[in-house]
């Protein structure tokens, strides 16, 4: 069936001024002038009113955990409480003298007075016996209560710079620690999971996204990925990233899923992590962190075992993401790709701290850095304490990049924050922390590239730039309708521009009610 779009603004970034466009089933078949365009329609064409709307490119997740904002949907949630007495009055809802695990999340002790964390002792006196695990929002660390240290079967403080720590007595988990420990909980019943997953994909398409990433997928979660294509309950395209130990596991039951999409989900690389958090001061950096002396951050992994995972990817022609935010993770994945021709689009999430120095091999070596660009409002301030004025500043440096010609993309590691597209172009183009200051003047950039960085750039990152991240003819109809223009507004309203529909493959899969 044909529609067709008039009577509105329309983004095509191609470079063209456009009156209409044309779809037919899935595909974009024409644009141009209204009259033109119009030459199109027969009896059953129909014709769509814009009413002085926007219609653009749908936007594309250039890094996320789906299936973690499902689980999250799950759990307590402590978003915003910000002393620990509030915590505890909340937690105190939820009493109960079963030994099911009981998991929280939106935790940030960066909020609370003197940025201390709730303790294992504070967790025990609401709950004695069941198990407790609160998840930092920073996804990197978390803190667990007596129960949930016993039946994890951790008895005693483990130090470990290398990839994680544990500190008994307090119950605070660390990196390697605190992820190995998730992966112990027991999961919920398949049939929470299925609607859980369904109200996670809604929450992307009401972002305006059509495509998003399961950031790191482990031979269990892909089990659970297997019964949900096998319900046909995927209506976004996907693209999973498989954790490196469990590349064999799962090719041998997702052969048929690499680099192409079957039932809306394509295994597209491998993910590893080279450091952890510069919020939670886990990053690992080249200068100490601030007012903490000697004090560097966490390596995960040893060169030579990144080295083989980029060898084992380009042998399986699939691609690497590598979880990097301090410059010194940044320094050790870069001399890793120097070592290895011809790997496909590596990619580098997050590079928050990537020094400007390091930017001319990030252009030389075609490494393709994703920021997390909405730090600067969520965590500025907390950089500035943790970095330093210097550095923070140049948290994200998207500015610079774009002064040596880099393609780059944004992201919001989801569930960290909301996959809120809008804001993060917002948080690009303005620079703003929460406190009102503004971090990196000469790192802000126009807010057609921040657009590009989150459709047209995106879809470059995964390999789809052919069919998807623009308005042309050929493409793929993944579009939205918005209520403002975002090139013709001021800067500061970017953030509240509404999403009014959702299409993918020429279908509405969400729309404003």
């Amino acid at each position: 069936m044909k529609k067709i779009y008039i009577n509105g603004d329309i983004i095509t970034l191609e470079n063209n001024n456009i009156e209409a466009l044309a779809i037919e089933d899935d595909k974009i078949i024409k644009t141009g002038s209204k009259d033109d365009v119009m030459k199109l329609a027969d009896r059953n064409t129909e014709i769509i009113d814009l009413k002085g709307n926007t219609l653009m490119p749908a936007f594309i997740d250039a890094h996320s955990h789906i299936f973690a904002l499902a689980k999250s949907l799950m759990q307590i949630s402590i978003e915003g409480l910000t002393s620990i007495e509030e915590i505890k009055n909340k937690l105190g809802e939820y009493k109960n003298n079963t030994n099911e695990w009981l998991i929280v999340n939106g935790y940030d002790n960066n909020i609370l007075k003197n940025r201390q964390h709730i303790t294992k002792k504070e967790l025990d006196q609401i709950f004695p016996n069941t198990p407790v695990l609160i998840e930092n929002k920073s996804r990197h660390n978390g803190i667990a209560n007596s129960k949930a240290l016993e039946l994890l079967g951790i008895t005693a403080d483990i130090p470990n710079p290398d990839g994680g720590r544990i500190e008994y007595e307090t119950g605070l988990l660390e990196e390697n620690a605190f992820i190995d420990s998730l992966k112990m909980i027991p999961l919920p019943k398949i049939e929470d999971i299925v609607q859980a997953f369904k109200k996670a994909q809604q929450i992307y398409a009401s972002h305006g996204i059509t495509m998003a990433q399961e950031g790191v997928i482990t031979k269990e979660l892909a089990e659970i990925y297997k019964f949900l294509t096998s319900k046909n309950e995927i209506f976004l395209d996907i693209v999973a990233y498989m954790e490196n130990k469990d590349v064999e596991k799962i090719e041998r039951e997702y052969k048929d899923y690499f680099n192409q999409y079957k039932d809306n989900l394509k295994i597209g690389g491998i993910k590893i992590f080279l450091d952890g958090s510069p919020q939670a001061k886990t990053a690992w950096l080249r200068d100490e962190y601030e007012n903490d002396e000697k004090y560097y951050g966490y390596k995960i992994m040893k060169d030579e075992d990144i080295e083989q995972v980029l060898k084992k990817a380009k042998e399986k022609n699939l691609q690497v993401l590598a979880h990097c935010n301090g410059d010194k993770a940044a320094e050790q994945y870069i001399n890793a790709i120097k070592n290895i021709s011809g790997l496909k689009r590596p990619v580098m999430i997050h590079a928050q701290i990537l020094g400007l120095d390091q930017l001319p091999d990030v252009k030389k070596y075609n490494i393709i850095p994703s920021f997390f660009i909405s730090h600067i409002y969520y965590f500025g301030d907390i950089h500035i304490k943790n970095l330093g004025i210097k550095r923070a500043e140049h948290i994200s440096p998207a500015g610079s990049s774009l002064k040596h010609n880099i393609l780059f993309t944004f992201h919001q590691d989801t569930p960290v924050i909301e996959p809120d597209m809008f804001e993060t172009i917002w948080c690009a183009v303005n620079r703003k922390t929460k406190e009102g200051k503004v971090l990196g003047e000469n790192e802000k950039i126009s807010v057609l590239e921040a657009i590009k960085a989150v459709t047209i750039n995106a879809a470059y990152q995964y390999g789809e730039e052919n069919i998807k991240g623009s308005l042309k003819v050929g493409k793929n109809a993944n579009m939205i309708i918005i209520n403002k223009n975002p090139l013709k507004i001021d800067k500061d309203e970017i953030k509240d521009i509404k999403i009014l529909e959702t299409i993918k493959d020429g279908k509405n899969i969400w729309k404003c009610q």
